[in-house]
């Protein structure tokens, strides 16, 4: 069974290439959501049911259970799929983004779900700032240019359309998690500022999986730790077989 890699946002899936350079095993996917440095395909129109339709599609592509590995809104992605398809599922790996009733989103979701704001902010954002802004929060330089240079206008209005679609969504995020009954390991930067670490404690706990918590790392834990995340997927994964 293949391992599949989930990015978030705002990122591509370039975020895991220095993970992948560091696993042996060669069975490894890392998908592109759609807008994110990857075309949209007629008719998408980037909401939480679009991408969550569109993942469980890929993953069923391969004709058997998967272990799957999600950041951020990949994470968020992952945990629903393991929860409403745990057939696709062999294990699940995720961090950097809770699904919690106690979580509030973080001073920049929260403009990018309000209309005009959000769209003031994405006028301003250039891939330049963003870029910089990933070197500031200990991204490897060329690791930030690479995830930056897709930060396009297609992206911007993908990432508008998800976080305000996440009101809507239809889905009871919190009792999906509590039906999940994979092999998970949760993984997180114990500095990460956008989701605190004890939302990835209460993530595993409700899991009652594995937890790994990367010290002096924020959250980007693909990009900033990866050889570490490489080892404690490899070493999940072995368990779990």
């Amino acid at each position: 069974m293949p391992a599949v890699l989930v990015h978030g946002v705002p990122d591509t899936q370039h975020l895991w290439d220095s993970v992948r350079a560091k696993l042996r095993r060669q069975d490894v996917v890392a998908l592109s959501l759609p807008g994110f440095g990857a075309p949209l395909p007629a008719g998408f129109d980037a909401t939480v049911r679009s991408y969550l339709d569109w993942l469980t599609r890929e993953i069923g592509r391969f004709g058997e259970p998967v272990d799957l590995v999600g950041h951020d809104w990949g994470a968020v992605f992952a945990l629903l799929v393991a929860g409403l398809r745990p057939g696709l599922v062999r294990t699940l790996a995720c961090g950097g983004a809770a699904i919690d009733p106690e979580y509030r989103w973080h001073a920049v979701a929260r403009a990018w779900r309000t209309p005009v704001v959000g769209e003031a902010f994405m006028a301003l954002a250039t891939p330049a700032r963003l870029e910089s802004g990933m070197i500031r929060h200990g991204i490897p330089a060329a690791a930030a240019r690479e995830q930056a240079r897709h930060f396009d206008r297609t992206m911007k209005r993908c990432i508008l359309r998800l976080y305000r679609s996440a009101r809507g969504s239809g889905t009871d995020w919190n009792a999906v998690v509590e039906h999940i009954d994979r092999p998970a390991l949760v993984i997180w930067g114990e500095d990460d500022p956008f989701v605190d670490p004890r939302f990835g404690r209460r993530l595993a706990e409700r899991l009652h999986a594995d937890l790994h918590v990367f010290p002096h790392c924020g959250h980007w834990w693909p990009l900033q730790r990866p050889a570490e995340t490489a080892a404690a997927l490899e070493h999940f994964w072995t368990r779990s077989a």
